[in-house]
């Protein structure tokens, strides 16, 4: 904190040298104090892996200084008190008492399937009376069931559906979202789709990283010709998303029922000819062959329920974060969850998400991603706040401003009304979440 004045005079100077890049550029400065602990995740390089999954770098009595929608510094109360800067403008500062609370880096939810218009209730009714997903899919439910929906709905609609999902996860502490497009499978749908995912990022304070999800499964008017689908994705929808900068990464579902390793490939490589960052669906059916989909240097692999141990291993020797959405599982009633301590244990950066959508993880909070973690994954409750905030950040390739607490990142902060952070999995079904702080802005949960 000694340096607090230094750094805000460095930031200050920055934020009015130039047009500012939100609200928050010129906004009260915000002190939070009195933190019990303070989860700062400093120190560690990004992805982590292994051990360094579990080091949370923990201030007790912590406090944190943020400016202009930055963090200007950390550290403890007492020195923050004794600050001569903060002395002399203590009136300027808006303060906060924790009052012993927990604060940890916002969550970074970097699996989401925000856009459309309707729960899938009728799949969830046969599921509860012994369906399987490929049951339910061929009975004319899953995927292909929503896509009517987005197809009819107004642009408007769908943001206004994406925008209160957000706010959802606000309010449980996520401060930065991947939203996916994928229920349009159309390229007027999907376009239709990042365009509203667009809409409603720009009336939330949060972060919102696009994805272009064309390839989620083949429509109905092209089941018997699937190949002309696949190139409508490659060859006009990829390149338009690109052209309009509608999204920075494009998805593709690798599975049974799905698309092949072949097909992924081929998605992920003309993400890569237009510029686009890749990620992917794979393993949460059936095994999958990941060697074609890393040559494109993926961002993330996601679910991976069905990871062999050869691709393990080529996973721990890459940059591609493998993100685990337990709440799939859960949600599907499945006795089998992502081999989470089999991946840490063989080097692989493992992130957590929520996979919020309407067919299989209807859910918009972390903390219950957490609780599942490490009830059902094994993970320890902090590898899995780790893996919620700065490996989520590295899978959205977000970590130089999203996912620690440190100065110069994004002032995205999450304030628990717990004593503990172990807390923050062990209370499930129910939101501990006293407020969000996102770019240096308060927001209150009630």
């Amino acid at each position: 904190m000694a340096k607090a004045m230094a750094r805000r005079k460095k930031l200050r100077s920055k934020a009015s040298s130039g047009t500012p890049s939100g609200d928050n550029a010129l906004s009260t400065p915000l002190l939070l104090i009195n933190i019990r602990q303070l989860l700062t995740l400093q120190g560690s390089a990004a992805p982590r892996r292994g051990r360094e999954l579990g080091e949370l770098s923990i201030i007790e009595d912590g406090a944190v200084l943020c400016e202009a929608g930055k963090i200007v510094a950390v550290g403890k109360t007492r020195d923050a008190l004794r600050d001569s800067w903060l002395k002399g403008k203590r009136k300027a500062v808006r303060e906060i008492d924790c009052q012993g609370k927990v604060v940890l880096p916002g969550f970074v939810d970097s699996h989401t399937h925000p856009v459309f218009t309707a729960p899938r209730l009728v799949d969830f009714e046969k599921r509860t009376a012994g369906a399987s997903y490929e049951d339910i899919a061929a009975a004319g439910g899953g995927i292909r069931s929503s896509v009517e929906g987005v197809r009819w709905a107004s642009r408007e609609e769908l943001a206004q559906h994406v925008l209160g999902a957000l706010e959802e996860m606000a309010a449980q502490g996520t401060t930065t979202v991947e939203a996916k497009s994928g229920y349009g499978l159309s390229t007027e749908a999907e376009l239709k789709s990042l365009l509203a995912v667009r809409d409603a990022a720009a009336r939330w304070p949060g972060t919102v990283v696009t994805t272009l999800l064309g390839a989620h499964v083949v429509p109905r008017e092209h089941v018997r010709a699937p190949e002309t689908y696949l190139r409508e994705v490659c060859e006009l929808m990829i390149p338009q998303a690109a052209k309009q900068k509608l999204a920075e990464f494009v998805d593709v579902f690798c599975d049974r029922g799905a698309f092949s390793a072949e097909d992924g490939r081929r998605v992920l490589q003309a993400a890569v000819d237009n510029g686009l960052g890749g990620r992917a669906h794979v393993c949460q059916l059936s095994p999958c062959s990941l060697a074609p989909l890393l040559a494109s240097k993926p961002a993330s692999f996601d679910h991976l329920d069905f990871a062999s141990d050869e691709d393990m291993k080529r996973l721990s020797r890459s940059q591609t974060v493998a993100t685990l959405v337990p709440g799939a599982n859960y949600f599907l009633g499945l006795d089998r969850y992502p081999p989470a301590r089999r991946l840490i244990e063989n080097g692989t950066a493992v992130a957590l998400a929520t996979d919020y959508n309407p067919g299989t993880s209807p859910t918009t909070s972390m903390p219950f991603i957490l609780s599942l973690a490490c009830t059902h994954l094994k993970m320890t409750p902090a590898e899995a706040i780790s893996a919620g905030t700065i490996n989520g950040a590295c899978a959205l390739l977000r970590q130089k401003s999203k996912g620690s607490i440190e100065p110069g990142k994004d002032a995205d902060l999450a304030v628990f009304a717990v004593d503990d952070y172990r807390e923050i999995a062990y209370w499930f079904g129910v939101n501990r979440c006293q407020a969000t702080v996102i770019g240096g802005e308060v927001q209150e949960n009630k």
